[in-house]
């Protein structure tokens, strides 16, 4: 029996040692917080701890509805476990064990996906804590006793997982790197190394190809490439020649098995060159886009921006509910992989000017004068 499972060893004391005392210790105050949420039968502290009684050889749960037991034959556990271990059983009346296992299983699950959707974000336990409203400490040793690991290591994990998919793909290591969250190329090598057994380069060249179709097309905006997956467009592409685009092809895909389409792809190109000349956009068009989640939500809000309209950076990261992410806004319409599918070519800057375009900047604003033009007509 350890100080950290018996909050209340004090207590047990006689009460002249306890009074002979000129200071409240922190754990002799938590006790008496513990003590008034169990006299008040207080729901919301549920799950942080239970209390065991003496007398009855009985532990539960906070919001108990069994008569209250004496203060002195009352001990603190911030575990089930612990109470069992001291030789307390569970209450059959509160079930304190199976609502505290439920609790605390269901608060990790929420910060997993919360983790999962801010893979390339810095997640301190600090903005963990604020938001969940947990201590720092507390949410990294409930997660750290759920799981097993903390949530800085389960970050890694999932960065680990999606890299080693979009590597699998085929995709080349700087997509498959922002793609799965990490910021730089040497924190990529110097976080992957050692958990793939070699670098990503490597291990992507063993990975199986994926298979890609592609057609090349004349468009307003010069030659096009359109490639798919079995799955739906998974890039869209302009340049000068047939010989860039399938140079940009390569460097996007080095490792996928790419094969000329003949005629499959044909209605997907003539969506996409009505689209580009005024007419709506075919809501089917099947796109197969690997993205973060951060990603996801910036290019379907781009999708959401009327024909012919425009919205500023700030506007997009307002509008995703993130307004202070303007740069991570204009790093995902950077990196957009379906150019017009999804039109990152509406964002401008906040006084009007074009900005960056991933096709070069007098592309943009020639898809941006085909679109009003149409909307004036």
């Amino acid at each position: 029996m350890t100080s950290n499972a018996i909050l209340t060893a004090e207590s047990l004391k006689p009460m002249s040692a306890r009074q002979s005392k000129p200071t409240i210790q922190p754990a002799e105050a938590a006790d008496d917080q513990r003590w008034n949420a169990v006299l008040a039968r207080d729901a919301a502290r549920d799950g942080e701890f239970v209390f065991a009684v003496s007398s009855t050889g009985v532990y539960c749960r906070p919001s108990c509805a069994a008569r209250r037991p004496r203060r002195e034959n009352v001990q603190f556990f911030v575990r089930p476990e612990e109470a069992e271990q001291a030789g307390y059983r569970a209450c059959l009346r509160c079930r304190p064990k199976s609502f505290s296992v439920n609790t605390e299983s269901d608060g990790v699950k929420a910060i997993c996906r919360f983790i999962e959707q801010h893979l390339d974000e810095p997640l301190t336990l600090d903005r963990l804590g604020k938001e969940f409203h947990q201590s720092p400490f507390h949410l990294q040793r409930r997660f750290k006793a759920v799981l097993g690991i903390t949530p800085r290591e389960y970050a890694d994990s999932c960065r680990l997982r999606l890299l080693k998919r979009n590597l699998q793909a085929g995709n080349s290591v700087t997509r498959a790197m922002y793609d799965a969250g990490y910021g730089s190329s040497s924190r990529l090598y110097e976080k992957t190394a050692s958990q793939l057994g070699m670098t990503p380069d490597k291990y992507r060249r063993g990975a199986i190809a994926a298979a890609i179709r592609y057609t090349c097309a004349d468009s307003p905006l010069g030659r096009m490439l359109i490639a798919a997956t079995e799955r739906g467009i998974c890039s869209i592409q302009f340049a000068r020649s047939d010989g860039e685009l399938m140079a940009g092809l390569k460097r996007e895909f080095p490792f996928a098995a790419r094969k000329a389409d003949e005629g499959g792809l044909q209605s997907w190109v003539s969506a996409l060159l009505r689209h580009m000349r005024g007419k709506d956009l075919d809501a089917s068009l099947p796109l197969d886009i690997r993205a973060t989640a951060f990603q996801r939500r910036v290019w379907a809000y781009l999708q959401s921006i009327p024909f012919g309209a425009t919205r500023s950076y700030s506007q997009v990261a307002k509008g995703i509910g993130r307004p202070s992410a303007v740069r991570a806004v204009a790093r995902a319409c950077a990196t957009n992989p379906v150019a017009v599918a999804i039109p990152c070519h509406r964002v401008v800057r906040q006084d009007g000017s074009m900005g960056g375009y991933r096709w070069g900047i007098e592309r943009k604003k020639t898809l941006l004068e085909i679109e009003q033009s149409a909307v004036e007509a």
